[in-house]
């Protein structure tokens, strides 16, 4: 399991490729819970969504690196209501 002691609320969360994936709320346990700013649109919209800290590559600066590009690291979020 990634060290998440560095993972504060609001840093941003990215992709290996770089890209935006969203913003720490918290971490949970196992997972970070994401921002509901970030939580996309339709279904997806005002829910808060996590990701797996097994995802977690190092935590650099003001960032999050995942292991994973963004478009797979999405895939892999946990959606969970209210």
């Amino acid at each position: 399991m990634a060290d998440t002691s560095g993972i504060k609320e609001h840093m941003e969360v990215i992709g290996a490729d770089g890209v935006h994936v969203g913003t720490v709320d918290k971490v949970e346990g196992d997972r970070i819970k994401l921002t509901k700013a970030d939580s996309g649109e339709g279904s997806h919209e005002g829910h808060h969504h996590f990701i797996s800290t097994g995802l977690i590559a190092g935590v650099e600066g003001d960032k999050v690196r995942l292991s994973a590009n963004a478009d797979v690291a999405v895939t892999f979020e946990e959606e969970a209501n209210g």
